[in-house]
């Protein structure tokens, strides 16, 4: 089945991908829903949600293990992007961290590899091991996660550095501090900001003021938080283990937030007014 067409954000490159994507974080640890997981992976892909986001963290590589699985004869449809972790992340621990993964993913290469998060190993030697892995194929681009404005602004000075082709970070309608400095300088030096936990694991959808923007819209509370960080020109990769929640998650591509909408949200999540250290999960 050919992918339906979905909203896009453009990498440095200029190579275009999905916007709405999929995450894989707890995904693959529950053998009883191994099955249902693996279906709602593949109908994401069918639906244009062609993002499919993991990492050796995740169960210890078994998140991976199973997205190896669900695209098996579909890798070619799909944009990988896969982490190492910070403890890895010398030159040869990247390399070696990535060629588990891949292994683990049954492919022979990642579309997109990301730090995961800032650790002991200078980013030099970071860099060093994505850029042996792109001379060797393994790899398309680099990118990180978790980065604040100072450490973008270190990065992006090394030698090689203004290669990042994404910060990936939480961001949501209770996460909004990144709107102060991180998402501006980014917009600026055109590196695409990637939300993860856009709905905040679901805490999110107990709001009453999101659920009553839903209820107008006759969306629902999923479907505009998710809307909302695309309209911010942000990438979302929501994780959901059930093809019912990604036919949920598909439905907030089309979705317009009229400037009510939007007025509302703010109202009710109300952007940083200041600037707010970065946020993690």
């Amino acid at each position: 089945m050919h992918a339906e067409s979905a909203g896009t954000i453009a990498l440095p490159s200029g190579e275009p991908i999905a916007a709405l994507g999929q995450g894989t974080w707890y995904l693959g640890e529950d053998p009883a829903r191994r099955a249902q997981e693996i279906a709602a992976l593949r109908l994401g892909v069918d639906l244009g949600m062609t993002v499919v986001d993991t990492a050796e963290m995740y169960g210890d590589g078994v998140a991976e293990e199973l997205v190896g699985e669900a695209l098996r004869g579909r890798r070619e449809d799909v944009f990988l992007v896969g982490k190492v972790l910070p403890g890895h992340a010398d030159r040869k621990g990247t390399v070696a961290a990535c060629e588990g993964s891949l292994r683990r993913l049954r492919t022979q290469r990642l579309d997109l590899c990301l730090l995961h998060w800032r650790g002991r190993w200078p980013l030099e030697e970071t860099l060093a091991g994505f850029t042996d892995l792109m001379e060797a194929g393994k790899i398309r681009y680099w990118g990180v996660s978790n980065l604040d404005l100072a450490e973008m602004v270190e990065l992006t000075a090394l030698p090689g550095g203004d290669a990042v082709a994404t910060d990936q970070v939480l961001y949501n309608l209770s996460r909004r501090g990144i709107e102060w400095d991180l998402l501006p300088w980014c917009r600026e030096a055109g590196v695409p900001v990637m939300a993860y936990s856009p709905i905040e694991q679901g805490r999110l959808l107990k709001a009453r003021a999101l659920a009553a923007v839903a209820r107008t819209l006759g969306a629902t509370p999923t479907q505009v938080a998710l809307a909302w960080v695309l309209a911010q020109g942000v990438a979302a990769i929501p994780r959901s283990g059930s093809p019912d929640h990604v036919r949920e998650n598909h439905g907030a591509v089309d979705l317009h937030l009229p400037a009510e909408a939007l007025d509302a949200l703010d109202a009710a999540f109300p952007p940083p007014t200041g600037p707010t250290p970065l946020e993690m999960l």
